[in-house]
C-alpha cells in the first residue's frame, strides 16, 4: 500500500490552504473532501469580506479556486467522508469509502457545523436572508429588519454588531432571560436599536422563493402568533465541530473543539495537525481558517524533516 507524506481531512478554507502550501513543500498531499466538499462557503452566496476579491465572490466559486490552486501544484483529491482513523502508530491509517490510507502525517481540518433550528423556511432560505455569521453577512442588511434567535453570549454578540447596520435588530430568545454573561445582557438591552421578544420562538421563515421577508413568532407562553417583517433573519445558537471521529483518539475540549498545544496547531499525537474550525471557536472566518491551514502545513513540514520521514511505530 502506498505510503504518503501527508493526509489533510477537509477541504474547506483551512484543508485546501494546507494542501497548497504542502504540495509546494513538495509532500504530495491527499486531501479526503468529505461529503460536504468546500466546507461552509459552499452554502453561501455572496463573499465580501475575503481579500483580493473587491467585487466579492460567490462561496462555491472561491472554493473552487482554492481546489484548483492546491491541484496545479500535485494535490490529489479522495471524494467522501472518513469513516474512521488509526493514530495509535506512524503510518497513521485513513479508511474512506475509496479504501485505506496511509500516511507519516495527518492534518485534520473537519471544520464546524452551525446548529440550526429545523424551522419550516430555514434551509430553504439559507444564504438568501437566512444565515449564521453575522460577521461575514451583516453588511448585506443595511437599513433593514434584522433577526436573531439565540440568548447567549455569541447571539447578542452578534446583536450588537447587527445593530450597526440594521434600521432594527430583534433578539428572540425563549425563555425570560438571557444565558449571556451580566455585561453582553446589560449592552444589548441598553442598545435603543435592539428590543427583545422574551418567551418566543420562530416557526417559520417566509419569503417570495428569492429571499425573506416575515418570520413567524410564537409566544410559548400564551401561543399567540405575530408575523413580523424581517429582511435577515440570524441564527445565532452555537456551532457544533466535526470531531465525533476523533472523539476517542484527540483531547478536544467540552464542546468538542481540539485542543491544540499553545500557538501552534501541534495536536497531542505527533504527526497530528489541526487547523481551521475544528478548533477555533472564537473568530470562524474563512481567513482565519485559510491562516490555520498554513500554520499547519508549515508546522507538519517542518515536523517531517525534522523526523526524516521515517516511519516509527
Amino acid at each position: 500500500m502506498e505510503q504518503h507524506d501527508v493526509v489533510i481531512i477537509g477541504s474547506g478554507p483551512a484543508g485546501l490552504t494546507a494542501a497548497l502550501y504542502c504540495a509546494r513543500a513538495n509532500l504530495k498531499p491527499v486531501v479526503v473532501e468529505g461529503l460536504l466538499a468546500g466546507g461552509q462557503l459552499m452554502n453561501t452566496t455572496d463573499v465580501e469580506n475575503y481579500p483580493g476579491f473587491p467585487e466579492g465572490i460567490q462561496g462555491p466559486a472561491l472554493m473552487e479556486l482554492f481546489r484548483k490552486q492546491a491541484a496545479r501544484f500535485g494535490t490529489t483529491f479522495v471524494p467522501g467522508d472518513v469513516a474512521r482513523v488509526d493514530f495509535s502508530a506512524r503510518p497513521f491509517g485513513i479508511w474512506t469509502e475509496e479504501g485505506e490510507l496511509r500516511a507519516l502525517a495527518v492534518i485534520v481540518a473537519t471544520g464546524a457545523s452551525p446548529r440550526t433550528l429545523g424551522v419550516k423556511g430555514e434551509k430553504e432560505y439559507a444564504g438568501k436572508g437566512v444565515s449564521y455569521c453575522a460577521t461575514c453577512d451583516g453588511f448585506f442588511f443595511r437599513g433593514q429588519e434584522i433577526f436573531v434567535v439565540g440568548g447567549g453570549d455569541s447571539a447578542l454578540e452578534e446583536a450588537l454588531f447587527l445593530s450597526k447596520f440594521g434600521s432594527r435588530v430583534t433578539i428572540v430568545h425563549r425563555r425570560d432571560r438571557f444565558r449571556a454573561s451580566r455585561i453582553m445582557s446589560d449592552r444589548a438591552l441598553a442598545s435603543p436599536k435592539i428590543r427583545v421578544l422574551w418567551d418566543a420562538i420562530v416557526e417559520e421563515v417566509a419569503g417570495d422563493g428569492r429571499k425573506v421577508s416575515s418570520v413567524r413568532v410564537k409566544n410559548v407562553k400564551t401561543g399567540d402568533l405575530a408575523e413580523h417583517a424581517c429582511g435577515g433573519f440570524f441564527v445565532a445558537i452555537g456551532h457544533t465541530p466535526n470531531t465525533s471521529l476523533f472523539r476517542t483518539v484527540l483531547p478536544a475540549d467540552a464542546e468538542g473543539y481540539l485542543k491544540i498545544q499553545g500557538n501552534s496547531s501541534y495536536t497531542s499525537v505527533p504527526g497530528v495537525f489541526a487547523a481551521g474550525d475544528v478548533h477555533d471557536h472564537v473568530y470562524r472566518q474563512a481567513i482565519t481558517a485559510a491562516g490555520a491551514g498554513c500554520r499547519a502545513a508549515i508546522d507538519c513540514e517542518r515536523w517531517l524533516e525534522a523526523e526524516g520521514r521515517k516511519t516509527t511505530s
